[in-house]
């Protein structure tokens, strides 16, 4: 077994009580390295096509990767994945913290619950020691309850937890998976996963050291990032954190405002990082071993919207969907919207979307304050948007809607309701506008979970010399509009997409200033595979994509599942953008030259049989034509 890994799939059961380990050789760890790949591998290779995702047939895997646990800065990431309710396809979210550690400190590269429990449990685990323990006491608990709770009843108070609130246990689709109480494995619904096999948490504590086959790189690169030039490159992101960004998204009119009607807020300096950092941040909180600190820990100590700083607080994700989008200018408020998601584990991303949905359609006349309960959705309604949060949590009135997504509030609330859910395949969108960053609209579009920001390209990075020393290696050299669409663009993409999920499966966080060969290095240091390259690296990558894309073509989904809400071929009618949108024809011409490109049959959209070969998958494409799900 090579270093980097501790040679461990750690497996339990749920429904029959039982636990054992895979073994896997050295070429599965070569091949699919972690993280994502290890979850498209699992789903792939064990599901079966059309199981329920809420059912007991799903598998929910915690995934780690060469990265994860080093003692680098944002080695504390990690993956959650299964079968999503939210889309019906590939299910995968990435999260950071200390869980994922933690479970390689006890042994384990991977872990996969599958079955479903005939009562609530969590899942103990202390190195060798694994343990199916009763949850009837936890059960109906915020997370920060059931760590307090479960730490007490085994008497460890080191354990490190990935756990639901009780979002996850009434199966909203956006529920998330919490990880050390502020970090949430946020899209996909991998929280409702969890709370369909009665699984409320994962308690873990290890002993045991990961083993590095050379020490001495990763030594150097550690110094650099607590060296002037290294702190220079995130400095930023310490002392605002991610919500940092807010306030240049404004002005040049990209900021998502009202559910993505509009690109400018005119409250928007209410919510951005530096007002956090100036008025409620208490402190600056972090992942395993990292030095960025991009972590907001807030507290407001009196009002209405009074928080605790047990909750952590809004990252800029969070302080759009819940404020800008929802017209919301108030922090104190973003921040309470914030520690409910936080709290009961409802991503907040996709929580507030829903919220911003339903305010649409209130402010249409789709709905009524009979459908809300008396509530005045409005844009702006702050106590709005946080009643509407707990009611999705707890599935009251409204919220038993919100809680099953778009699907079945468009079937309650009539077809007009369409017009305004901002979705790709189910999932509702992050905080990035298409309109601003023309790349990353065709990222929402092509991507296999739904729309992402995580394994997506950000134009702007790329529109200067600047930005292009990270996609140097891949023979990019010249930059881009952030509007423009042409070939160079897609393939702009698919390099930086590629790169993406590679760091997603390493384990490695997306705020390292890591460019792609000194990825290899990081890479050979914990391995030591000395002959691996950056090819050989991102077609692990390519694989892991292919199998994603390969599950939804089982599972379906075609080329008509790859799109871009109506609205944003229609362009702003104010701000500095105004008069912009994406352009149909050019939208269309940059889908069909990415399938080309990469190898996609262009009807199912997903890799031919040609490319599955040369990809190495001869398995999933014997898989596939059982099931009919294979192209040209």
């Amino acid at each position: 077994m090579p270093t980097g890994y501790q040679g461990k799939i750690l497996r339990v059961d749920l429904s029959t009580g039982k636990s054992w380990c895979d073994e896997p050789d050295d070429n599965f760890y070569r091949k699919y390295i972690g993280g994502w790949g290890f979850v498209a591998y699992y789903l792939l290779k064990e599901l079966e096509p059309g199981i329920d995702p809420l059912g007991p047939e799903n598998k929910l895997i915690f995934a780690a990767g060469i990265y994860t646990g080093t003692q680098l800065s944002g080695s504390g990431r990690s993956a959650v994945g299964a079968k999503s309710p939210l889309t019906g396809g590939f299910g995968e979210a990435d999260v950071g913290g200390f869980f994922a550690v933690e479970l390689i400190k006890a042994g384990y590269d991977a872990l996969i619950v599958e079955g479903q429990a005939d009562q609530p449990v969590y899942l103990l685990i202390q190195n060798d020691e694994v343990e199916i323990c009763d949850a009837g006491k936890v059960w109906g608990k915020n997370v920060v309850d059931t760590e307090d709770m479960i730490k007490k009843e085994v008497g460890e108070k080191n354990l490190k937890f990935a756990a639901i609130g009780k979002a996850g246990e009434n199966l909203v689709v956006n529920a998330c998976v919490m990880e050390d109480l502020h970090h949430a494995a946020g899209r996909t619904g991998m929280g409702a996963v969890m709370g369909s096999k009665n699984l409320k948490a994962v308690a873990c504590r290890g002993t045991h050291r990961k083993k590095l086959a050379d020490r001495e790189p990763i030594k150097e690169i550690a110094a650099y990032l607590n060296s002037p030039p290294g702190k220079a490159s995130y400095k930023g992101m310490q002392d605002h954190g991610t919500d940092g960004g807010l306030t240049g998204l404004h002005a040049d009119g990209g900021l998502p405002t009202r559910n993505f009607k509009e690109g400018q807020f005119e409250e928007a300096e209410n919510i951005t990082g530096k007002t956090m950092t100036d008025t409620i941040l208490k402190q600056r909180g972090t992942c395993y071993a990292c030095v960025v600190r991009c972590k907001r820990i807030v507290e407001v100590e009196k009002g209405k919207y009074k928080t605790d700083p047990i909750f952590g607080g809004p990252e800029y994700e969070t302080a759009g969907a819940l404020g800008s989008n929802c017209g919301v200018g108030d922090l104190a408020a973003v921040a309470k919207g914030n520690a409910i998601c936080n709290a009961e584990g409802l991503d907040t991303i996709g929580g507030g979307m829903m919220v911003s949905f339903a305010m649409e359609c209130f402010e249409n006349g789709l709905i009524t304050e009979k459908d809300t309960g008396g509530i005045k959705a409005n844009f702006g309604n702050a106590d709005a948007m946080i009643k509407l949060l707990e009611m999705t949590v707890e599935r009251k009135g409204i919220g038993d809607l919100l809680a099953q997504g778009y699907d079945a509030c468009i079937k309650a609330w009539g077809p007009q309701a369409k017009e305004y859910a901002i979705e790709v395949k189910g999932q509702p969108f992050p905080m990035h506008e298409p309109r601003y960053k023309f790349g990353l609209g065709l990222g929402y579009a092509l991507s296999p979970t739904g729309a992402d920001h995580v394994h997506n390209i950000h134009d702007t990075a790329y529109t200067n010399a600047v930005g292009l020393g990270g996609v140097h290696a891949f023979g990019v050299l010249e930059p881009l509009p952030k509007d423009d669409m042409s070939p160079a663009k897609v393939r702009l993409y698919r390099y930086h997409t590629g790169f993406s999920i590679l760091k997603n499966m390493l384990g490695m966080c997306l705020f390292l200033p890591f460019d792609p060969n000194k990825t290899v290095d990081i890479v050979r240091a914990v391995t030591g595979w000395e002959d691996t390259s950056l090819f050989e690296l991102m077609k692990t990558s390519e694989r892991a994509l292919a199998m994603a894309r390969a599950f939804n073509a089982r599972e379906g989904f075609t080329a008509k599942d790859d799109y871009l809400p109506d609205r944003f071929f229609e362009p702003f009618v104010d701000g500095p953008l105004k008069g912009v949108s994406q352009k149909r024809h050019e939208f269309r011409a940059a889908l069909e030259t990415y399938y080309e490109m990469a190898g996609w049959d262009p009807i199912i959209a997903a890799p031919t049989k040609a490319k599955y070969q040369e990809l190495d998958l001869d398995w999933v494409l014997n898989n596939l034509e059982r099931h009919d799900a294979v192209g040209a």
